[in-house]
């Protein structure tokens, strides 16, 4: 990585916005990480994210054990890893406001589905690697530094939330 980059609060809630889909990494009772691919709904100006989620399953039981998890934001060329905590919401108003015709294909019962869950990952810091220049530009400037054997053109930030 060649350079530090200035990440602030804001760049972050910019960057998770551009994503449809992310990776969230949750512990379970034995200690082992594991991911799941989820589709954010919401960020919200404050960073916050919010997702559905099955209330019964492997997932909903590692989150109830230890709030503590991951997102994993990934395109050509950039990656953010944010650390939060989640906790389980209970808002029909906001299930409301949130569905879309998407989340029917994982909850037949739609809003009243007994198993669809609300979910709200407050973010606490983030990591983040890339390269500017979007994807194409990223892919082009790897290249040619592995072919002119120079540093790599990523830059790194850190920032709490």
């Amino acid at each position: 990585m060649s350079t530090e980059t200035q990440l602030t609060p804001e760049t972050v809630i910019e960057l998770m916005r551009e994503e449809r889909f992310v990776m969230m990494s949750t512990a379970t009772a034995e200690g082992k990480i594991v991911s799941h691919p989820m589709t954010p709904q919401e960020v919200t100006d404050t960073g916050e994210v919010w997702f559905f989620i099955g209330l019964q399953g492997d997932q909903a039981d590692a989150i109830r054990a230890n709030p503590q998890v991951n997102l994993a934001f990934a395109e050509t060329g950039s990656w953010l890893s944010v650390a939060g905590k989640a906790e389980f919401v209970e808002d029909r108003a906001k299930a409301a406001e949130l569905w879309d015709g998407q989340v029917d294909a994982y909850f037949d019962g739609g809003l009243e589905d007994p198993n669809l869950g609300l979910l709200r990952v407050s973010g606490e810091s983030a990591q983040y690697w890339g390269v500017p220049g979007g994807k194409v530009m990223a892919a082009v400037k790897m290249a040619a530094a592995k072919v002119t054997g120079q540093e790599g053109p990523g830059k790194a930030g850190t920032v709490e939330l």
